[in-house]
């Protein structure tokens, strides 16, 4: 199942990943994302280890490539596997098991990386990381929705569309979002719903919760005053 991308923005460090599928709650499972350590995705025949420990590598320090090699070479279910990672740093790394169902594949550029499985074809992969390209300046959240819905539009799962999730993270070690349309005739649309409501309210009071090195504002006339200023600056 599924088709995945993992993205950094080299300006402001962000790291992102967006996932959608025919599967239900897609968001579950699949991808993770943690400011200052990386983002990743497991799919096909899911590996829920595999998001634990490889976050756990990463934090540690340890190259994408030693990761994927360790994780994949301890699972006895390697060939059922898809799994990419990329770290704060732009570093990637992917797998794609020799049994994963067909159309499977994985690309990467600069800051980015792409897998697919049960795929209509290799040009999912292509139109995602072209949609993605086009859009470089923009938010990490809006490229990669606009990088779905590009792949979405090429064929996407060749089963159809059940769910789909995105994260995005900075700084801290839970994501500024995380978005899931577990179960959706249109998955993607609905992310794209939810990222527009998360921008009227949810985005900005994000931004006063506490962080790796810092307690938060917990000044509530502080929080609403800022949720209101940026509400009166929205076009």
């Amino acid at each position: 199942m599924t088709w995945s991308i993992l993205a950094r923005d080299p300006d402001s460090g962000a790291l992102g990943v967006a996932v959608a599928t025919r599967f239900f709650a897609v968001g579950a499972l699949c991808p993770r994302a943690e400011g200052r350590v990386g983002a990743l995705a497991t799919q096909a025949l899911v590996n829920p280890i595999y998001a634990l420990e490889g976050m756990a590598r990463l934090r540690a320090g340890e190259a994408p490539e030693a990761v994927v090699a360790a994780l994949t070479a301890a699972d006895a279910g390697r060939a059922t596997r898809q799994f990419h990672l990329l770290a704060w740093d732009g570093r990637s790394a992917r797998h794609t098991g020799a049994a994963c169902v067909g159309w499977a594949g994985h690309l990467a550029g600069e800051n980015f990386s792409i897998a697919g499985n049960m795929l209509t074809g290799p040009e999912v992969l292509a139109a995602t990381r072209d949609a993605f390209l086009a859009t470089a300046g923009a938010p990490l959240a809006e490229r990669l929705l606009a990088a779905l819905e590009a792949g979405e539009a090429a064929g996407g799962d060749r089963r159809g569309r059940q769910s789909a999730a995105l994260q995005v993270a900075s700084e801290d070690p839970y994501p500024d979002l995380d978005l899931r349309a577990d179960d959706h005739p249109d998955p993607i649309a609905e992310l794209r719903r939810l990222h527009a409501v998360a921008q009227r309210r949810f985005v900005h009071f994000r931004r006063f919760l506490p962080g790796r090195d810092h307690p938060g504002v917990f000044d509530r006339a502080v929080i609403e005053a800022a949720i209101a200023a940026a509400g009166a600056e929205a076009p």
